[in-house]
């Protein structure tokens, strides 16, 4: 089981579909986010490994700062697949 605690600036948009995963962090990537890393990550609460959702990792905005600076857009983007965003 992977790491889930997120580093200050960090988001963690957690999504159910590895293939919505994986389209979302190419968006995020052309619109200038990194690193967009998808992984698949049991989140707090869940007891059961097929109930881990995959994660994108987000570290920097494209500004140039932190991502939890963008967390209202990312959380919005995370709602579009229904998945959810927070931050360490």
């Amino acid at each position: 089981m992977a790491d889930t605690t997120a580093g200050e600036g960090v988001v963690l948009v957690a999504l159910h579909d590895r293939d919505d995963a994986e389209e979302l962090a190419e968006q995020l990537l052309a619109q200038g986010y990194e690193p967009c890393g998808v992984h698949r990550d049991m989140l707090a609460g869940e007891d059961d490994a097929e109930d881990a959702d995959w994660v994108i990792e987000v570290r920097t905005g494209p500004h140039g700062g932190p991502a939890v600076l963008d967390q209202p857009h990312l959380a919005a983007l995370a709602e579009d697949y229904d998945g959810f965003a927070h931050s360490g």
